[in-house]
């Protein structure tokens, strides 16, 4: 079973949809279909059947998809192995990034990377959080770099994943300009409005809880988008207020489209995390590349902070 049949059974499994799986797997509808039905006379079953909701899984293609799934991950070991022996820093690697990190913090960082690595080749993937988990468990990008959420840290962290925070970002508070002063308490402050994206973002787990851990009930909603941006563009405009990572909106506050008012209450922050899929062997390039956001993609004055990081945290940077 050829490693690139496995991958377009498993994003058909995933999909139900051969259309939609040909757009993730870069492939014609036909070419997808004829590696399906490939993969189906070489193991002499059928592996979907279609329903009204789309393609399901038969029996033998529920058997086949968690072995499909080891077979790819040993594929990508078997490989980062043989590199390894051969002390080959070189290949390509795949990020994926929310559009805020990727446009604020990755952008103006990867060219000096590649700089001093020319024999790596870097791409990027821009995605919400949700979808960066699904690339990494799929193996489509080798490493994810976004807001982790703080309650990771208390149980729910999928073990077959590493991650490690490399910056703390700063949540501000923002507003068009001549709005005026914030209230002084956050009871206060959550009965005016607020903009933010729709629940399950990261964005709008952070405002979220901002409230919830000061015992305070979240805030009025006058609008939920599905971006920073939008945001940025609705709180300038007079829609109501925001509270968005300091990086995101940096821009808009240096043009004095937006001001940053006070927060009355503790000091908010937002954990940049990289993330990537534990392996028995790491490769050569992904190593490089961890080592090098590890030490370089933090603020000089954030180094200083994460050096001193509790032995928990110390631990984890075995795994590059």
């Amino acid at each position: 079973m050829h490693p690139r049949l496995l991958k377009t059974f498993l994003e058909v499994a995933r999909s139900r949809n051969i259309t939609r799986a040909a757009e993730a797997v870069h492939l014609a509808q036909s070419s997808v279909s004829d590696q399906v039905q490939s993969l189906e006379a070489e193991l002499g079953a059928a592996l979907f059947t279609r329903s009204k909701t789309g393609l399901d899984l038969t029996p033998a293609g529920l058997a086949l998809k968690p072995i499909a799934e080891d077979l790819l991950r040993l594929d990508g070991e078997a490989r980062a192995a043989v590199q390894a022996a051969a002390a080959q820093a070189s290949g390509s690697l795949t990020i994926g990034a929310l559009e805020t990190i990727a446009s604020a913090r990755l952008a103006p960082w990867l060219p000096g990377f590649q700089a001093r690595h020319p024999d790596i080749t870097v791409r990027m993937k821009v995605a919400d959080s949700g979808a960066l988990r699904r690339l990494l468990e799929d193996g489509d990008i080798d490493v994810g770099f976004c807001f982790e959420r703080r309650d990771v840290s208390k149980g729910a962290a999928d073990e077959r994943l590493a991650r490690r925070t490399i910056a703390a970002e700063t949540l501000v508070l923002v507003a068009a300009p001549g709005q005026g002063a914030a209230p002084s308490d956050l009871a206060a402050l959550a009965t005016l409005r607020f903009v933010a994206t729709e629940p399950g973002c990261i964005y709008r787990h952070m405002l979220d809880t901002a409230f919830a851990e000061a015992g305070v009930a979240a805030p009025r909603l006058v609008a939920e988008v599905g971006s920073i941006g939008a945001i940025a563009q609705l709180v300038a405009a007079g829609a109501g207020l925001g509270l968005v990572p300091r990086l995101a909106v940096s821009g808009a506050l240096a043009r004095g489209d937006l001001v940053e008012l006070p927060w009355p209450g503790q000091m908010q922050t937002a954990p940049l995390t990289m993330i990537w899929r534990r392996r028995r062997v790491q490769p050569p390039a992904l190593g490089q590349l961890l080592a090098a956001a590890r030490e370089t993609l933090a603020p000089v004055s954030e180094r200083s902070q994460l050096s001193s990081e509790p032995e928990s945290a110390n631990r984890s940077k075995a795994l590059l």
